[in-house]
């Protein structure tokens, strides 16, 4: 007996023997029952033989009760696990849990099989890739000077956030990538008897490490190291692979042109990760600086050992290489006289160039790894650091010796170009209810008599634009303000000091959540001004961004910034930035407030509205999409999402926030990695090129939208806000109080300290619904509007929404998400939630309800989709979901029962702890959870 992949029936359907599987298949079967096979032995060596018996009779069972419900295996299951003491109960999680992120790692290493198998020579590019889109591009008449051009004002930044979905500690991270890059030593390297027994041997001891680590925080996360397990990002992926995807963009432009000329920088990081303020008390001015410091630190480090690898590598003599006269200086000046190197000018250019860049790093409070050959004068700029590595790079190309620019040299320079000093541009958020109890204090006390927070929106209006002009400060060192005013201001302050220390790419955003009005705007405007960041003349130093979160915000977003962009001192500071206004755009708080089909819909129509506005005022709209790792909170494959954005809303430039557990997913691995950035960047290129040239949707679909949202959000809000226990039900049937106790973020669970819906944070909204396996946010209320649509509309019928389906990339997109939710959910294990409900009446009526709306929302599903079974037309994903239901379970059926065993104020500690285990387990499992 063993932990392996399961090959029968119920988990492999129409798949009666191997032959009928593809050799791809059978490698991810192998590879995974390679780790299921350690893992098992693993168990069985360090707990005994019972508790690895106990395992398998838990998967059997489980197996059994998912399948069809079946009653007596669900009693079967229930004795089981009432039986097990507390210590094999957590040791039955962690195995099951385990094996969840075994899988995972398996099935990353056949995606990256595949990805290289359709890179292969001769193979045609696939849909996602650059290649593909620049393939689309030169088919549609736009040749590779219109590219270049086009890159020139484009850009495209992934945002960091860390949002607590993300449950793994970094030191089981990095067990899993070893084990991730000995499967990766298996296919790719042709190894002997004994390398083979010797890779197994690693294996079995990362695995065993794995086993013998906490999976769990014992303490909570604070601030900066959040932003430590950031930037271990740049390293696991940025740093190399952003550099190497210029570089292959370049090269394919160059085979279609001959022009060696450089592409303009158009991708760039972001980061939330220590400037985001909203509704989060730790985020200090001081830790901005911190957080800043430690970006820093990151890049100058890796720049610093790439130089030191670039001197020895350019060892080229000075009799045998002619140099530049830019790079005979840079050697002249060079703190640098051994006398092995006299006649090495390229090495004594590169150390002069470390010993500055070391300079700088002492000057930025920055420890070197290396000590620098002698002193030098500090960088002033990161563009001066850049010119250095040009003349470099000049030098080498015009004495015929480019394949040796192209190498590490080219990296470098992409690298500066991209990263500069401050690695990640950190944007400022802040909820814009500070802002008006920051201004209400700040006018109140500089105007006595007036009351800001009296005022309506037009005075507000006419008071703050009169403050952009004004020459005199707001503030005052005599005046003793309140902490929360204080603070507010020193995080400006400390703004505007990163701009003098790292460059104004340190901080280009500053991000106002729950934008309401106008006068959200102005706020912050007005406290950019008080710190030195706007001038008088309205020139700024920083993008000031509206959030518009709720469905009533993005309903009213169009005429707020048409009035916003209609204010002369406001259109100045617009006109300063480059005539580029951002939008950003709340997929999880929309979702809350109004379900997956009306969020959907009113964020496409928000996007059409805003282009609308923009083009009247001759402003380039640059859209920020909030988008979550959860369908429910705007998750779902990115290159989909980016091409079915209305025409026009793309437009050359696009951010996109990176959340939770889908940041490890997408870029722990540096080759996953790097294809997760070629997605974003060719969906970007081909919204923008290529979409606006197909036709806008029929109206007769857009009428139809609109008809299915507004049934769906009467059913959702029916569920969710108008029916009385419905909060009582949700608390009691799911995880959301122990999630709370998880050391894995510094930000609550709830805006306030109440339990009303209105007042949870989205994420935990979606993360709890996951864990009881209902996704609920990503599907209720859309079988309820198709039903009533039908019924309207007899002579249309389901036959009208296939078309729709069809030849409507939005809709397309919006019910293939829907399909991958509904088929993670599970109705029998969300039963055994319900049943944490103590008043069953309540619980019959809740439940029925969604179990109603469930098969409603599936079967419609399917009949617009012209499909028999849920995902269909992704047999991939099916078989992963299928392959994962054994070992996913369980972990459900033991987590109720432990809730039970807590809620009854059980005091054994390992009661909680196995709680949230389970909570790791079943997020690893279901993979897109939060």
């Amino acid at each position: 007996m063993s932990i392996t992949m399961p090959t029968e029936p119920d988990t492999l359907p129409n798949r009666a023997d191997d032959g009928a599987l593809t050799e791809e298949e059978i490698r991810l079967r192998n590879d995974i029952r390679l780790l299921g096979r350690i893992l098992g032995d693993t168990v069985r060596d360090q707990e005994g033989a019972a508790v690895f018996d106990l395992v398998e009779r838990i998967r059997q069972t489980s197996i059994r009760f998912h399948r069809d419900e079946d009653k007596t295996a669900r009693r079967e299951l229930e004795g089981i696990l009432d039986g097990m003491s507390a210590s094999d109960t957590v040791k039955i999680v962690r195995a099951f849990s385990y094996f969840s992120h075994l899988a995972n790692i398996a099935e990353d290493q056949n995606n990256i099989r595949q990805m290289r198998a359709g890179s292969t020579a001769g193979s045609a590019p696939r849909a996602g890739m650059l290649a593909k889109t620049l393939k689309h591009a030169r088919d549609e008449g736009i040749g590779a000077r219109e590219l270049r051009d086009f890159f020139k004002t484009a850009l495209v930044s992934p945002v960091l956030t860390a949002h607590p979905t993300e449950v793994r500690r970094k030191s089981t991270m990095d067990r899993e990538m070893e084990i991730a890059a000995l499967l990766d030593q298996r296919d790719r390297v042709q190894l002997t008897a004994d390398e083979w027994a010797q890779n197994e041997e690693q294996l079995r001891r990362a695995v065993l490490t794995l086993w013998k680590t906490n999976l769990l925080r014992r303490t909570k996360l604070n601030v900066l190291d959040e932003v430590t397990n950031g930037l271990s990002f740049y390293d696991y992926t940025f740093l190399y692979e952003v550099p190497r995807l210029y570089g292959a963009l370049e090269d394919q432009l160059a085979a279609e042109d001959g022009s060696s000329e450089e592409l303009a920088s158009f991708l760039r990081m972001g980061s939330w990760i220590g400037g985001d303020r909203d509704g989060n008390l730790f985020v200090t001015a001081e830790v901005l600086q911190g957080t800043l410091q430690l970006q820093s630190a990151r890049v100058l480090r890796y720049y610093l050992d790439e130089l030191h690898e670039l001197g020895s590598e350019l060892s080229l003599a000075s009799h045998l290489a002619p140099i530049s006269d830019e790079v005979r200086a840079l050697a002249e000046r060079s703190p640098d006289h051994s006398p092995h190197r006299r006649y090495e000018p390229y090495r004594l250019a590169v150390s002069g160039i470390y010993a500055r860049l070391a300079a700088t790093a002492t000057r930025l409070k920055i420890d070197s790894i290396r000590a620098p050959v002698g002193e030098a004068e500090p960088y002033d700029s990161v563009h001066a650091f850049k010119a250095d590595l040009d003349a470099i790079h000049h030098s080498l190309v015009s004495t015929n010796a480019t394949v040796i620019a192209r190498g590490r040299l080219r990296r470098l320079r992409r690298a500066i170009d991209c990263f500069g000093f401050h690695l990640a541009s950190l944007d400022m958020r802040q909820n814009s209810a500070v802002h008006e109890r920051t201004m209400t204090e700040l006018i109140d006390t500089a105007h006595p008599g007036k009351s800001y927070a009296a005022m309506n929106e037009d005075q507000r209006v006419a008071l703050l634009t009169a403050e952009l002009c004004s020459t005199r400060p707001l503030t005052s060192m005599f005046v003793k303000y309140s902490d929360e005013t204080v603070g507010e201001l020193a995080v400006f302050r400390q703004a505007a000091a990163a701009h003098a220390t790292y460059g104004a790419r340190s901080i280009p955003q500053c991000i106002i959540s729950m934008t309401k009005g106008v006068s959200d705007l102005l706020e912050a405007a007005v406290l950019l001004k008080e710190a030195g960041l706007l001038g008088p003349t309205g020139r700024s130093a920083i993008n000031i961004v509206p959030l518009f979160e709720t469905i009533e915000d993005l309903q009213a977003c169009a005429k707020i910034m048409d009035r916003l962009l209609g204010i002369p001192e406001y259109r100045r500071l617009v006109d300063s930035r480059g005539g580029v206004q951002e939008v950003m755009l709340g997929y999880s708080d929309s979702n809350k407030d109004g379900g997956f089909v009306t969020s959907g819909w009113e964020l496409y129509k928000a996007e059409i509205g805003l282009i609308e506005v923009f083009e009247h005022h001759g402003v380039r709209l640059r859209l920020f999409h909030g988008r979550g790792g959860s369908v429910g909170r705007g998750g779902g494959p990115s290159y989909d999402a980016i091409v079915a954005q209305p025409g026009g809303a793309v437009n050359g430039q696009i951010r996109i926030t990176e959340q939770g557990e889908i940041i490890t997913s997408k870029y722990s691995n540096r080759e996953v990695g790097r294809n997760n950035l070629e997605i974003l960047a060719a969906a970007t290129l081909e919204a923008s090129l290529l979409q606006p040239r197909r036709s806008a949707p029929r109206p007769d679909y857009l009428e139809a939208m609109e008809q299915l949202s507004a049934l769906a959000f009467k059913a959702y809000r029916g569920l969710v806000y108008e029916n009385e226990g419905f909060v009582d039900y949700f608390w009691a049937s799911t995880v959301i109080n122990e999630i709370a106790t998880l050391n894995i973020g510094s930000r609550p669970a709830s805006r306030k300290k109440t339990r009303a819906i209105e007042d949870l944070r989205a994420i935990p909204w979606v993360f709890s619904w996951a864990q009881c396996r209902l996704m609920l946010p990503g599907w209720y209320g859309f079988g309820s509007a198709v039903e009533a649509w039908v019924v309207q509309h007899p002579d249309k019928g389901v036959a009208f929404l296939r078309a729709m389906y069809q030849e409507w990339p939005f809709f397309r997109t919006l019910l293939s998400n829907m399909d991958m939710v509904l088929s993670k959910s599970a109705l029998g294990i969300a039963s055994r939630y319900a049943e944490l409900v103590p008043d069953e009446a309540l619980r019959e009526k809740i439940f029925g309800r969604i179990r109603a709306e469930w098969h409603a929302s599936t079967d419609s599903l399917l009949a617009i989709m012209g499909h028999d079974r849920l995902l269909q037309g992704n047999p991939l994903l099916e078989r992963s979901i299928r392959h994962r239901f054994p070992y996913l379970d369980p972990l459900n059926h033991v987590q109720v029962q432990l809730l039970r065993e807590h809620r009854t104020h059980d005091p054994d500690e390992q009661v909680l702890r196995g709680i949230q285990l389970t909570i790791n387990g079943i997020s690893a499992g279901l993979r897109n959870s939060g």
